[in-house]
């Protein structure tokens, strides 16, 4: 993966004026687009389609200090189509428009180009386990809410407290098979997981594949395939994002699984009656690598 990773950087200065074939290459690397996205995002810090943005702009001024042609020509020489979509790139990334710059040499924030390394530690064991499912259900109140990476995400816990306390009761007695409990489900994430970018956010259980959903509620259904389930205990929401974010920089690269599309799910196992604790399953839909 570091080195598919490594590629990837590669396919994107060799194509910084137009959209690098990424579906092209995972299929070269023996990977999926989606896989190496996420992984993208999860390592750099940032979504791809960001670093894309920020190396081409990179590039591009340094066009525009030298004066190497009209900012016209410039911006089409970089991918952009009118000067007015280079300028609003442009400042984006710089704080400055290309005029300003052309005249006083800055400022400039320049996005170096990444190499991945792997990292051997080893110090933290990761209480992990491969299960297969067949297809089951995903049932009870949908929202759609933005992407937050770290901290408690205020818009599903509005989503969760407009929910009156007998439905909470109502769904957990519905669950039929695992992931047992209420889970937290994400669904229709962006492979780049943008923060802010809206997800699915489903707060309910699962049933099985015939088991009928009852009238009134959200489902998703969701294929047979591999699951890795991962269990985290401590601070909460802390030691779960702690957990998640290690399942990009020390799991999956040290581990023949990749990801594929699906609903990522958290069980909550056990915690403390003000939620500042908890113990947790994180269940994330995967395939052989």
């Amino acid at each position: 993966m570091i080195s598919a990773l490594n590629q990837l950087v590669d396919l994107v200065e060799e194509h910084l004026a137009e959209e690098p074939d990424i579906q092209r290459l995972a299929g070269a690397l023996g990977t999926t687009e989606y896989h190496l996205r996420r992984m993208f995002s999860s390592l750099a810090g940032m979504p791809l389609s960001e670093y894309v943005r920020r190396r081409r702009m990179t590039v591009a001024a340094a066009d525009v200090v030298q004066g190497e042609g009209d900012l016209l020509s410039i911006a089409v020489r970089h991918g952009y189509g009118s000067s007015e979509a280079f300028g609003r790139a442009f400042r984006a990334v710089h704080g400055a428009g290309p005029g300003e710059v052309r005249r006083d040499g800055g400022p400039l924030r320049t996005q170096p180009q990444l190499r991945f390394r792997l990292t051997v530690e080893g110090s933290t064991p990761m209480d992990t386990r491969i299960v297969t499912r067949p297809a089951f259900r995903l049932v009870g109140h949908a929202a759609r809410v933005p992407l937050v990476h770290q901290g408690v995400n205020p818009h599903i816990q509005r989503h969760i407290a407009s929910l009156p306390q007998e439905e909470h009761l109502r769904l957990k007695a519905l669950g039929d098979t695992e992931p047992g409990g209420l889970l937290q489900v994400s669904a229709d994430l962006d492979p780049d997981s943008t923060e802010g970018s809206e997800l699915t956010y489903l707060h309910g259980v699962a049933l099985g594949r015939e088991t009928p959903a009852p009238d009134g509620l959200d489902a998703i259904e969701v294929p047979d395939g591999a699951w890795a389930v991962f269990r985290t205990s401590g601070p909460h929401p802390q030691a779960l994002q702690t957990t998640w974010a290690a399942t990009a920089t020390d799991w999956f690269p040290s581990n023949p699984w990749r990801l594929r599309p699906g609903p990522s799910i958290v069980a909550v196992l056990e915690r403390a009656d003000d939620f500042s604790t908890a113990t947790c399953e994180l269940w994330l839909p995967v395939e052989p690598a």
